[in-house]
């Protein structure tokens, strides 16, 4: 099979056959580098495979850097490369990336894979605008039964193609959408995924925070164990991961210390939003005030310009926390008689708190007689002041002739007096006449 022999022999003819025919046609190369799928032992000693993989993303390279078209017109290869399997995909975006292929291009190409391979990328991860139904238990009750029914082995493999996919995605914020990277956040939230990779997410999702809708930001509490069972916890009652949004807003403002002369338009976008993903959040009546305390103040005071979307928020938690401790209320209030009949301490203290409710109510009732006796009494009162300020009234043209009535009688008096007075003092001059012509007669 070797030229020791022979010239033309089976090695020089098939490395021939690779080298002009196989690697310098792209459908060839395709077709090739997937049958060596069921050979890769051999396939990867006789380094076929790299050597395939090396011709694809060349080709990829240089037809996109040549002809400088769109991504749209350029993707003609994606559908080409999403049916090879994830560990050659990888060979080959690293290889294109390493010959100088666009981030965007590769992004792109990635997130055509992820849609291809991925169960609910299209579709059940759109994320649900209301809580408690639509969109969001089913898409939970879907991905859960795809679990149960594709076995241990399948959740494995696509654990695997999330976590490759992820671990491959180019550095460049613009290279992939941020309504892609909070859909495979979710994927690996639902898969387990390694957590050094969702925390990279996280962090790509904080970069472009300002690009996301209240829809994506929608993660829902959903944690696996290795058999695939609900892991429940006290902290984790929510309908939605919380905590995760929480994280990635830390990373936004991280990434805005950063970047002095970012735009302010941002952080104005990103309080817009949270304000609505607390509306949200807001509904969920196991969401513990703590947690929405420090999500509402997550954002520095300057972040907002107007703070009508967090006072909605408020209003809404405020309501559901009314409703629920009604509901509470109303439960307690149902069980009590079921508890008081098993124990007769417990009928006695009900029965003596019967009485006591039935003397309040018999003392308010003595209260509210108290009370009418006491408003006739006071409209009596006002009746009689009303007489006596309308003879007030009447009292002057009375008092006026009262007046010259005892003036004149005083005044008189005092005439009498005066005239009485000078009489005596005042000798009268005809009994002096007389009086001097008795005493001449005499002499």
């Amino acid at each position: 099979m070797t030229e020791e022999l022979d010239e033309g022999n089976l090695i020089s003819k098939t490395e021939a056959f690779l080298t002009f025919v196989v690697l310098s046609s792209w459908r060839d190369s395709i077709t090739v580098l997937k049958s060596c799928e069921n050979l890769s032992p051999w396939a990867e000693n006789l380094q076929i495979v790299r050597r395939c993989c090396d011709s694809i993303a060349w080709k990829a390279s240089q037809d996109n850097s040549t002809t400088g078209e769109t991504i749209s017109e350029e993707g003609w290869w994606f559908d080409d490369v999403a049916t090879l399997r994830i560990d050659h995909f990888m060979r080959i975006m690293t290889a294109a990336r390493a010959k100088g292929l666009k981030p965007d291009i590769i992004g792109s190409c990635i997130m055509h894979y992820a849609e291809k391979w991925l169960p609910g990328m299209d579709v059940a991860l759109e994320g649900p605008r209301a809580f408690g139904c639509g969109k969001n238990e089913l898409q939970l009750s879907i991905l859960s039964g795809r679990r149960q029914e594709g076995g241990v082995g399948h959740n494995k493999e696509l654990k695997m193609i999330i976590e490759s996919l992820v671990s491959i995605l180019p550095p460049e914020k613009e290279a992939v959408s941020c309504k892609f990277l909070l859909r495979m956040l979710k994927m690996s939230v639902v898969y387990s995924a390694v957590q050094v990779l969702v925390s990279e997410l996280e962090k790509r999702v904080g970069m472009v925070l300002q690009d996301a809708n209240v829809n994506d930001l929608l993660i829902p509490t959903y944690r696996n164990g290795d058999q695939g069972k609900l892991v429940n916890s006290s902290e984790e009652l929510t309908m939605h991961d919380i905590d995760a949004v929480q994280r990635i807003v830390e990373y936004f403002l991280m990434h805005e210390q950063q970047q002095p002369h970012q735009h302010k338009s941002s952080k104005l976008n990103v309080s817009k939003l949270l304000d609505n993903y607390l509306a949200e959040i807001a509904r969920d009546p196991n969401l513990s005030i703590t947690k929405f305390h420090v999500l509402a103040e997550a954002l520095p005071e300057n972040a907002r310009t107007c703070h009508d979307g967090l006072y909605r928020a408020i209003d809404t938690y405020l309501k559901v926390l009314l409703a629920e401790q009604v509901k509470m209320r109303v439960a307690m209030k149902g069980k009590e008689p079921v508890a008081s009949g098993k124990d007769s301490e417990q009928e006695e203290s009900q029965s003596s708190a019967q009485m006591e409710i039935k003397t309040l109510k018999v003392e308010l009732e003595k209260m509210k007689m108290n009370m009418a006796e006491l408003q006739r009494g006071h409209s009596e009162l006002q009746r009689e002041c009303e007489k006596l300020n309308h003879k007030q009234r009447s009292i002057p043209s009375w008092t006026l002739g009262w007046k010259k009535i005892k003036n004149s009688t005083l005044f008189s008096g005092k005439v009498d007096g005066n005239e009485s007075g000078d009489g005596m003092q005042r000798p009268n001059p005809v009994n002096g006449r007389m009086s001097n012509r008795r005493r001449q007669s005499v002499a």
